[in-house]
């Protein structure tokens, strides 16, 4: 049986989106679309294979306040790293920022992209 539906595209809302595209270009080596703006951008990989990231301007745009639930968190983003240190080192230095309250520091880590996204980092 083949599939109903194919996964081709996962949005977050944001204040600047080709900032945000440009860090999560950074940590995943995914290239910019070529029709990316200053309203929308988006990373695809190199072969077209896979879902795009995209990143959409919404005015007002309030960050999620996670673990605080006064703005959710939306949605989250996960990612695998060989090594969790190295890659919240990188990831800190990219313009991450990692909340204080982590629910299993040894097994992942949750940080938070610089529209304040939290996303995690697991081992894979």
């Amino acid at each position: 049986m083949s599939p109903l539906m194919k996964l081709s595209a996962i949005t977050l809302d944001c204040a600047e989106p080709r900032v945000l595209a440009a860090f999560y270009q950074e940590v995943t080596g995914l290239e910019p679309h070529p029709r990316s703006d200053d309203d929308f951008a988006s990373l695809r990989s190199g072969d077209g294979d896979g879902p795009i990231i995209g990143f959409q301007r919404v005015d007002g745009h309030r960050p999620p306040t996670w673990p605080e639930p006064a703005v959710p968190q939306q949605l989250h983003l996960c990612f695998d790293v060989a090594d969790l240190d190295a890659a919240e080192a990188r990831l800190l230095a990219l313009g991450a920022g990692k909340p204080e309250w982590q629910p299993d520091e040894g097994r992942w880590r949750v940080l938070t992209d610089p529209a304040g996204h939290p996303f995690c980092i697991v081992v894979g």
